[in-house]
């Protein structure tokens, strides 16, 4: 069948009165799941990629990119709080935050709970997701594009720290995997410019998909940050939707002592932050970086 003659998914709840489903293949088409879709409420395709969003009974709203689950209203939680607190706590004294990605707007939300943050720049290169996730995402956000302290950028991630003469605390690398337009964010090339872009005491973190099922992409980050910082490592947390357990995400900086942050002290700084956590706990912060065997043999 021609490409063209494909028909879109609300074509097809046009026309079908049996429920339809969105298929995710992944890892090679290896493996993959299926999701109902009560409702299509945005299908598009920008100048980098295919957007939808739908409704799910159990996870809510869905974010999908070229076919691939980004994010869900349901368990975006456990993302957005690890990849956001994690270093934000550890460092202890963050002003400035850049986040490259994150069309959905849930880490600028959860960067902008932190009373003494400045300023936090967003990065986004594709306008056509991040105009749908504000339209049809808005709990994700949850006000933060609003915010005055948020800056959002439409513009390629590498391109914005190669050229940018901002110094930043903390970089929030919320990308798709290192496919399509989240290929440069995986490369040395990248990392570098970000490590010229940080602070003296900056850490950088980053996605880095699922161990089990993703070891190639895990390896060729770790091998590659050993080259630029001091401490390179990972640390984990359990997202719902990405299946194959474990999700890992990259944690780098030239300042060794910051992973050694205490639990009381994160607990103190956890006080300052508005809101209520889903996730996070300061147990759970020291806890994450315990990797569990078949993630540190990868890593050998």
């Amino acid at each position: 069948m021609d490409q063209k003659s494909i028909p879109s998914f609300k074509d097809m709840f046009a026309k079908e009165k049996e429920d339809i489903f969105f298929t995710e293949m992944l890892y090679g088409s290896n493996w993959g799941q299926i999701l109902k879709m009560s409702k299509v409420l945005f299908e598009k395709e920008s100048k980098f990629q295919k957007i939808l969003i739908f409704d799910n009974p159990i996870f809510g709203r869905v974010l999908v990119l070229d076919n691939i689950l980004q994010t869900t209203e349901n368990d975006e939680f456990i993302y957005h709080e690890m990849l956001t607190h994690v270093p934000m706590l550890a460092h202890g004294k963050v002003k400035k935050v850049l986040i490259i990605g994150g069309a959905d707007g849930g880490i600028l939300r959860e960067v902008l709970r932190h009373k003494g943050v400045e300023k936090a720049t967003m990065v986004e290169i594709d306008g056509i997701a991040l105009d749908a996730c504000k339209k049809y995402m808005p709990k994700l956000s949850n006000g933060a594009f609003s915010d005055p302290r948020a800056e959002v950028i439409v513009a390629d991630g590498i391109e914005y720290v190669k050229n940018t003469e901002e110094k930043f605390d903390i970089i929030i690398v919320d990308s798709t995997d290192p496919i399509g337009p989240g290929l440069v964010l995986f490369t040395q090339e990248f990392y570098s410019y970000c490590k010229n872009t940080l602070k003296p005491y900056g850490i950088i973190v980053t996605q880095n998909g699922v161990p089990f099922a993703q070891t190639k992409e895990l390896i060729d980050t770790y091998n590659t940050r050993t080259k630029l910082f001091k401490d390179n490592r990972f640390y984990i947390a359990p997202v719902f939707g990405y299946i194959g357990g474990f999700m890992a995400l990259g944690w780098a900086t030239d300042c060794v002592k910051q992973f050694e942050t205490p639990i009381d002290k994160l607990q103190e700084r956890l006080s300052n932050i508005s809101g209520e956590m889903k996730y996070y706990t300061p147990e759970v912060h020291k806890a994450c970086f315990a990797l569990p065997m078949y993630i540190q043999n990868k890593l050998k």
